[in-house]
């Protein structure tokens, strides 16, 4: 009789981790649509300085946000990136727990419990799993995964594509 299978780890919500998750997670605008909203705030500040008599310091403002928003849709990962490194979760342990059951992921500031009934989709990517459920998605890195729940994982794929 096979032992029902289980698999659990530890690992650190470091730099590294943050900018494999957003890499292997997000999918990063290039076209002329990511800048929309930059383009239509920069060319409105312009026609308000120009063609306006409204208080140049309130135009200026409109043209520099329309800059902004430019310089953060170019800079993304890193923004991101950044922000997940200043909140309180950073640098913080994450417990992994992968059974016949489902997912487990606890850390000292959040707790998901993911049932294999609950999950949509399972796809992978080129350094991790990438998990689609009710709440969202979540990233399971390889670098944290044992060869054994790298093929449990995968028997769950091949599982998922025979339905």
């Amino acid at each position: 009789m096979q032992q029902p299978f289980s698999y659990s780890t530890t690992y650190q919500l470091d730099k590294a981790h943050f900018q494999e998750c957003y890499s292997e997670s997000v999918i990063i605008p290039t076209s002329f649509h990511a800048y929309k909203k930059s383009i239509v705030l920069i060319i409105a500040g312009m026609l308000l300085v120009l063609f306006t008599q409204m208080n140049p310091y309130a135009a200026w403002f409109v043209f520099a946000i329309g800059i902004l928003e430019a310089v953060s849709t170019y800079y993304q990962k890193p923004w991101w990136v950044m922000r997940q490194m200043l909140s309180k979760a950073a640098k913080g342990n994450v417990d992994l727990t992968i059974d016949e059951d489902g997912i487990v992921s606890k850390s000292f500031y959040a707790s998901l419990t993911l049932l294999w009934s609950e999950v949509l989709l399972i796809e992978t990517t080129e350094l991790g799993w990438l998990i689609k459920h009710n709440k969202g998605r979540s990233y399971i890195s390889n670098n944290n995964l044992s060869e054994d729940a790298i093929l449990f994982l995968t028997e769950k794929l091949n599982h998922q594509h025979k339905n």
